[in-house]
């Protein structure tokens, strides 16, 4: 893990206005907060039933990232933005209400030397010569410091492609690379919305690594994995109920930790299945500091995944479609394409050890013409036969030149 701090440079991070990591931020609005959390479970649900395994996303940086394309949207195609994503604002309070949250966030996980770090970075980029209301690129400025950088989609989608992915990798410490794969970004791309979020957090009390011993891992099948398990006698929150018990593990950081709920033996598919926001708020307030022998596996693992199938899943299907949608708040006048979203692509990482946790994520939402047909074969053409030619003007149809060919080698 990445121990000690780290730099945080202003530029990409989401601050409120005329705010500084440093300074006293407003209070976040809770409202946004509840939204989040309603569909940070949704969500879970999706991608928990599409994936078979280990299972790590961030919904703060979906939500962030779609927050951003909320800002264009317009119509029944935000409704079920907001419906979907529980944004309960509109988008200019919306963006508001993310600075005020990410500049709190910032300010509070971003501590001094050896005191964990968080940076929230955002960034925008959009084709050069696609007309993007100035406005739309102002209020994503404002609120989420994300500055529409002008890119050659049209010219060059390639290094679009790299600029992209090396911004992310950037500002992930290299934790999470290529979030947009080969063949995504193409010459019909429009516009590309990215988040990015990392910390690293220090357990308030850690582990001695001397401490640390292999020991016996259940799996859900009965089957059962030798993994280094982690221990410390130490006092911690803890909560217990009908069928689960609640840990949660401090950070050096104010405020921050790692909640664990961990299911009765046999009964994990069941917890997880009616695991929702009143669920959750339920076991958190019981939480009660408790002393406790903490035995604690340690782990490492990425995540990767397009989230465009679990959107439409929870209702936010204009967006994706090229008939119905309607982002005509991103652009000026009445271009001679409408957009819509292509994909959602999300990738995560984490690693636990004994000096505490370090997690990346990022999400890159692409935008297109709705008119785009899907890509097909190359078709073959064989000019081997006589034929007739023409040099024109296509502006004005002016014909330059006229002629045929009946036999090349004349």
């Amino acid at each position: 893990l990445l121990t000690g701090s780290l730099a945080l440079p202003l530029a990409g991070l989401a601050l409120a206005p005329s705010m500084s990591a440093g300074a006293q931020t407003p209070a976040p609005d809770p409202a946004i907060v509840a939204g989040n959390t309603a569909f940070a479970l949704d969500l879970y649900a999706e991608l928990g039933a599409a994936a078979g395994g280990n299972l790590l996303f961030s919904p703060f940086s979906i939500s962030q990232a779609l927050a951003m394309t909320y800002a264009g949207a317009v119509g029944e195609t935000a409704a079920q933005m907001a419906a979907t994503l529980g944004f309960d604002l509109p988008a200019p309070a919306l963006g508001e209400a993310f600075g005020r949250l990410n500049a709190d966030l910032i300010a509070r996980g971003a501590g001094g030397e050896g005191e964990g770090a968080l940076r929230i970075a955002n960034a925008l980029w959009g084709e050069q010569t696609y007309p993007f209301s100035e406005a739309f690129s102002a209020e994503l400025e404002r609120s989420y410091g994300a500055g529409l950088q002008e890119t050659d989609f049209a010219g060059a989608p390639e290094a679009a492609r790299e600029e992209i992915n090396a911004w992310v990798a950037e500002q992930t410490e290299d934790r999470i690379e290529d979030i947009v794969p080969e063949g995504v970004i193409t010459e019909l791309t429009r516009l590309v919305l990215a988040n990015a979020i990392y910390f690293y957090g220090p357990w308030r009390d850690t582990f001695d690594s001397a401490a640390t011993e292999d020991d016996t891992f259940h799996l859900l099948d009965g089957g059962e994995v030798t993994v280094p398990f982690m221990f410390q006698q130490e006092t911690f929150p803890y909560a217990a109920g009908d069928g689960w018990q609640a840990i949660e593990l401090p950070y050096e950081q104010e405020g921050f930790a790692m909640t664990i709920l961990l299911p009765d033996e046999g009964t994990f598919e069941d917890y997880e299945a009616g695991l929702d926001a009143e669920t959750l708020d339920a076991a958190l307030s019981q939480l009660d500091w408790r002393e406790m022998d903490l035995f604690f596996p340690k782990f490492q693992f990425d995540f990767g995944a397009s989230v465009a199938d679990a959107l439409k899943a929870l209702g936010m299907t204009d967006a994706f479609d090229g008939d119905r949608a309607d982002f005509s708040g991103m652009v000026d006048g009445t271009p001679s394409e409408e957009l819509a979203i292509g994909d959602v692509l999300h990738k995560a990482f984490i690693g636990v050890d004994e000096d505490g946790t370090e997690a990346a994520a990022a999400t890159a939402v692409i935008v297109g013409p709705t008119s785009a047909a899907p890509p097909e074969d190359p078709l073959e053409v064989r000019v081997d036969r006589p034929f007739l030619f023409a040099i024109r003007d296509t502006v004005t149809g002016t014909l330059l030149f006229l002629g045929r060919v009946l036999d090349p080698s004349a």
